[in-house]
């Protein structure tokens, strides 16, 4: 009777466990890059899993502050990177009209990829 009370116990704790594991998941991580010039803003976000690549929606911000800070910037356009899963997926806002200024590109996290904002650059 003993044995089957430490065995029960025993597959609790293994399942709990795995349970809570799955639950916390793990996130790919995605790097976002900007370039440009004359207005004309374009990058690519990259990941090494090839779904955190593709369909993802970048904006781009035009920095007011001192530092990054995409709740008080200004967002000057947004774009959504090409939709065929790749490691490195193209986005681009075309030309936004800003051409002087500091300027940084930022994509959401999703369930499954991390979120993340690029170097800032200066025009």
């Amino acid at each position: 009777m003993r044995l089957k009370t430490i065995m029960a116990a025993a597959a609790i704790t293994a399942v709990t466990a795995f349970a809570g594991s799955a639950q916390a998941g793990h996130k790919s991580h995605s790097d976002v890059s900007i370039k440009g010039t004359n207005g004309d803003y374009y990058g690519y976000v990259k990941s090494a899993d090839s779904d955190c690549g593709a369909d993802r929606k970048v904006k781009v911000y035009k920095m007011l502050g001192a530092s990054p800070s995409p709740k008080t910037d200004q967002m000057i356009g947004s774009d959504t990177t090409d939709s065929s899963p790749s490691n490195k997926a193209m986005w681009s806002i075309g030309n936004s009209g800003y051409k002087h200024g500091y300027f940084y590109a930022k994509v959401k996290k999703t369930t499954y990829c991390s979120g993340e904002r690029s170097k800032v650059i200066s025009r």
